[in-house]
């Protein structure tokens, strides 16, 4: 039994309890929030992440704190020698990224970024529908997001969030992008905010081979779409609603969660250091920001 701590239990971290408990391979060991009343007295509970590190005997640490503190809880966690599992972004800024990365690297343990769209039934039988090479993809991220933080108000602090809908949601459409088409960069942006939180944006981005995607996200969406859709070369367009057949709130994060366990517990297994996709993905969300920036100045 693999003994897991978890580092932070709002919203998301009820799905990688549930996921947890699924298998027999993990136990969750320990959880850890800086809110006393989320905790519970069924698991060894801390309000100090560098004390449950110390004395909770974990092999392993799930981090789901606000996006700001994710560089340092797994600073931390790597540095007790403990493996990660990380939400999305791996940090609020490239450098940080790469130092953690570099740390993986030097302590030996899976630094492994959560991308839990990845996982997803409709978007698993797109993946093996699509004939190579692609032409287009377009992945939209439509959401009301006041909807749905729950307890995590976090996410509309833009310094705690990293900026807003680019940054949070941004990472999970960029890595779908990057499912199909592999290394991209960014060619246009437009970002629309409000209280200086990205609220709407719309991504150009382009592969080396000429192939181009289309990434759209609204934090002020009345309802929900997560949606993909891809243009194969011939001109044979196949589409993914990622909610379909998940029809109640949040449902499909119940299947998607489970799949982001099953793959960190198999980089536990083998030892892999795997920072490279949410490096990836945090250089587009900057690029984004960096090419916006170059616009206004113009």
């Amino acid at each position: 039994m693999i003994r897991v701590g978890l580092v932070g239990l709002g919203v998301i971290g009820a799905f990688y309890r549930a996921a947890i408990a699924a298998r027999r391979d993990l136990g969750l060991a320990a959880v850890c929030d800086l809110r006393p009343e989320l905790l519970d007295d069924l698991l060894a509970c801390y309000t100090d992440h560098r004390r449950m590190f110390a004395e909770a005997g974990l092999d392993a640490v799930v981090v789901t704190v606000p996006n700001d503190a994710h560089a340092a809880v797994c600073r931390d966690a790597l540095a007790a020698g403990l493996a990660v599992c990380v939400e999305k972004p791996l940090a609020t800024t490239l450098s940080d990224a790469v130092d953690l990365e570099r740390l993986a690297q030097a302590v030996g343990r899976p630094l492994f970024t959560a991308f839990h769209r990845r996982y997803n039934d409709n978007l698993l039988a797109l993946r093996a529908a699509v004939e190579v090479p692609v032409r287009h993809v377009t992945v939209r991220y439509f959401e009301r997001i006041e909807d749905h933080v729950g307890v995590d108000a976090w996410y509309l602090d833009p310094v705690r969030c990293g900026g807003g809908c680019v940054a949070d949601n941004g990472p999970n459409a960029f890595d779908l992008v990057r499912l199909f088409l592999g290394d991209v960069t960014v060619t246009d942006v437009e970002i629309e905010r409000d209280g200086g939180v990205d609220r709407r944006a719309v991504v150009a981005l382009r592969a080396s081979c000429g192939a181009t995607a289309r990434v759209e996200l609204d934090w002020s969406f009345p309802g929900e779409v997560k949606d993909v859709r891809v243009v194969s070369a011939d001109g044979t367009v196949r589409y993914a609603d990622l909610l379909a057949g998940h029809p109640g709130f949040k449902q499909s994060l119940n299947h998607e969660y489970r799949g982001v366990v099953a793959e960190f517990a198999r980089l536990l297994r083998t030892g892999a250091v795997v920072a490279g996709d949410g490096l990836a993905a945090l250089e587009l969300v900057e690029s984004c920001y960096r090419a916006e920036s170059r616009v206004s100045r113009a």
